[in-house]
Formats: C-alpha cells, sequence, structure tokens
C-alpha cells in the first residue's frame, strides 16, 4: 500500500488551512497514494480557539463536506490528525467549554468517519519560547480505548503526538491487529530533536509493525515552532523515508509481509512474560 503523510504549517486560519490540505490531497492521489495522513491540528493551531471553531456551523460544515468529497472523489482513505469535538463518542457533550481532540479517518466509500480521541495530554514544560503547554486548559482526555481500523486488508492502529511517550496503547493496538502504527503529531521542536525519532523507531521495533509519526513543521507563531521530519519506520527499524523542516509529502510504500518476516525471524511478542 502506498501511504502519503502530509507535513505542513498550519495556523489560525481554518480556511487557509483547508484550501493547502485539499491541494496536497489531490498531489498524493495523482501520485497513486490510498492512505493519506494529516498532522495534529491540521486546520487549526490554536488551542483556545479549538471551541469557536467546532461551535461554528458553517465552518464545520464545509470542512466535513470537504473531507467526504475528498476521500470519495479520489478514492483515498483520509486520517485527519486531529480536530476538535464537541461531543464525545457516546453523544454526550463535553463540559466545562473544552473539546475532544480527535483522530478522524474518512472512508471513500462515505461511511461514518472512524474517531479516536486522545488520550494523554501534553501538560509538560519545555525549554522553548512557550515554555509551559497544559493541553488540559481546553481539552478533555478521551477514553482508553485502543481504536484499530480496517484499510484494504491492512490494520491500521490510531493515536495522537503525546501518546508517542506512552508505549502501552501502542501494545494494546498491536494485540488488536495493528500492522501500521499512526502518530499524527505537532511535536515541539525542542522536544522534536531529543526524542522524535527514537520514540518512533523504538516504537517499531519493539511493536514488529509500521509506524509513521506525521507531524507539523516550521513556525506557526512568533514562539511556537514543530519539528517536522515525518518519517516511517518498518518493523526492523529501517529509516523507509524522512522529511526536513519544510512543508512536503512524504510517499510510503509498505509490505505487510515485512511484519510476519520479522516475528518468523525474532518473535519476540511470543516470548512475553508481562501481559
Amino acid at each position: 500500500m502506498k501511504l502519503c503523510a502530509i507535513q505542513m504549517t498550519s495556523g489560525s486560519e481554518w480556511l487557509q488551512n483547508l484550501r493547502y490540505v485539499e491541494l496536497r490531497i489531490k498531489r498524493a492521489a495523482q501520485q497513486g497514494a490510498r492512505l493519506v495522513i494529516l498532522p495534529e491540528n491540521a486546520f487549526l493551531f490554536d488551542g483556545k480557539a479549538l471551541r469557536a471553531l467546532v461551535e461554528d456551523e458553517v465552518s464545520q460544515s464545509i470542512i466535513m463536506d470537504t473531507l467526504k468529497s475528498l476521500a470519495s472523489g479520489l478514492g483515498v482513505w483520509i486520517v485527519v490528525g486531529s480536530h476538535p469535538s464537541i461531543n464525545r463518542p457516546d453523544g454526550n457533550p463535553v463540559p466545562n467549554g473544552k473539546v475532544r481532540q480527535s483522530c478522524l479517518v474518512f472512508s471513500p466509500s462515505r461511511d461514518n468517519c472512524v474517531r479516536y480521541d486522545k488520550i494523554h495530554l501534553f501538560d509538560v514544560n519545555v525549554t522553548d519560547a512557550v515554555g509551559h503547554y497544559k493541553e488540559s486548559n481546553f481539552i478533555e482526555p478521551g477514553e482508553l480505548n485502543a481504536v484499530v481500523l480496517d484499510v484494504d486488508g491492512l490494520k491500521v492502529g490510531l493515536s495522537i503526538c503525546y501518546d508517542l511517550r506512552f508505549p502501552e496503547l501502542y501494545r494494546a493496538l498491536v494485540d488488536k491487529g495493528a500492522e501500521l502504527l499512526l502518530v499524527p503529531a505537532a511535536f515541539t521542536y525542542v522536544t522534536g530533536q531529543a526524542h522524535w525519532n527514537t520514540l518512533l523507531r523504538s516504537r517499531a521495533i519493539e511493536n514488529q509493525a509500521f509506524v509513521m509519526g506525521v507531524n507539523q513543521c516550521g513556525y506557526h507563531t512568533k514562539t511556537r515552532r514543530t519539528f517536522g521530519h515525518s518519517v516511517c519506520y518498518s518493523p526492523w527499524g529501517d529509516d523507509l523515508g524522512q522529511l526536513g523542516d519544510d512543508p512536503e509529502n512524504l510517499y510510503i510504500s509498505i509490505n505487510p509481509a515485512h511484519i510476519q518476516e520479522c516475528k518468523s525471524s525474532m518473535p519476540v511478542l511470543e516470548h512475553r512474560r508481562f501481559m
């Protein structure tokens, strides 16, 4: 299967971000990609404004309709790294003026999209111009739920950004059959330099699965900078392709048979003692 990671520098104007994504998805389809992945905060890079975006019925309708039309019209699966949800999966509203940070998957058949809500929230101190990040001020964490979907026979596991630092989630995804683990993100430049590639490669090796990290890049404001370097690792930990600091599409072709080759030669998952 041919994958496409869309690395971008999202800003605070949702329509401008959407138009950029639309062009990039069309280009990916022209290049033969079947599964297209967007980073976290693809349509709005402003945590404080997420609730207002999802409450605006006009903008919400335009975004959702555009994605559904692109998926069905181009015959591609589209993974939106994250988009705010005003309701929980059970239909109840998210309280206290917050949102869920939801990874949404749109299929070519226009079926209802699959949804995963970010579990781990980025409440940390970083030695950059921002200094202190606290996603829990405006995001409610999702339920402890490992979401795996079937994309043309390929089992795909969903996660978002800070989830990457919690290996138990990825083991749960693999236990559900995931062969490709997706990590749409907005990793800061400082934490990305230190840990991005190491964490992604580790999740691939320890779970014997393909891992694709799809990151934001560049300066979104004067103080907020993300690392870029979207990349895909094989089940053996090989770098199958990686971008740099700039907006670009990354194309990767994967063969799930490689997973079984790794498991046959080194069946580490069968050797587990702690379950």
